[in-house]
């Protein structure tokens, strides 16, 4: 991954952070995103889809920048370098990805969502167990608890277990998108204390994980990239 920078340095936290809009943009003077500042750093074309991020947490990415407000969104604009060059084909990951959102979900979304939560989770689990050859009905201990935690939901999302759940194709095409803006939008209206709190470290966490699942290391980025994208979302 080529950075926008010739001779790269470590960073720390830049001097002048970059302020994160909601939506897409034309251009950084009209406002970025989280995944648009991701596509500038990393010397692509500006796009909220840049190449440089897993599809997924791309999408992820998006829908809790869009679902924050402006104070908690200042804070996801330093985990930006942390997704550049954190992309794989394994088809695993959008199960994984897509089972963290809906495990983050499930214990504070309202009960009219758990339902949909639940399903999610199960699917994620069954797209791994075909993928990894374990019984279809198998469960990982985290998911497992999860739902012992909300039977009502669980006993409700097992009605959809005999439902086919497709190929790995549509799953990451059409299902685990599904399954993270449920649960994103969940979480972003749950009767909780600090629901953007709870976005914020699911993005954090995740990534995280996609680091050790894809044996990441996150590139460092060049002070006068921050600087420029900085100046020019801030319309100085």
């Amino acid at each position: 991954m080529t950075l926008r920078n010739d001779t790269p340095q470590p960073t720390g936290t830049p001097d002048l952070m970059p302020v994160l809009s909601r939506g897409k943009h034309r251009s950084p003077k009209k406002g970025a995103c989280f995944m648009e500042l991701a596509s500038f750093l990393a010397g692509e074309p500006w796009s909220d889809h840049p190449r440089c991020t897993h599809p997924l947490l791309a999408s992820l990415a998006r829908d809790i920048n869009d679902h924050v407000g402006d104070h908690a969104r200042g804070s996801l604009a330093p985990l930006i370098p942390s997704v550049i060059g954190l992309n794989d084909k394994d088809p695993r990951l959008d199960a994984w990805i897509a089972r963290e959102a809906a495990l983050a979900a499930l214990p504070v979304c309202s009960s009219e969502r758990q339902g949909v939560a639940a399903v999610g989770l199960m699917r994620c689990e069954r797209m791994l167990n075909g993928l990894e050859g374990r019984p279809k009905q198998h469960l990982e201990p985290r998911t497992q608890a999860a739902l012992d935690e909300v039977p009502h939901a669980r006993d409700w999302a097992r009605g959809f277990t005999a439902i086919g759940w497709g190929s790995p194709s549509s799953f990451a095409k059409r299902s685990a998108p599904a399954i993270v803006h449920s649960a994103v939008s969940g979480i972003a209206a749950a009767a909780v204390p600090s629901p953007e709190d709870l976005l914020v470290g699911l993005l954090r966490r995740t990534i995280e994980l996609c680091d050790d699942w894809m044996q990441h290391r996150t590139p460092a980025v060049d002070p006068a990239a921050w600087r420029a994208i900085g100046t020019l979302t801030r319309g100085s």
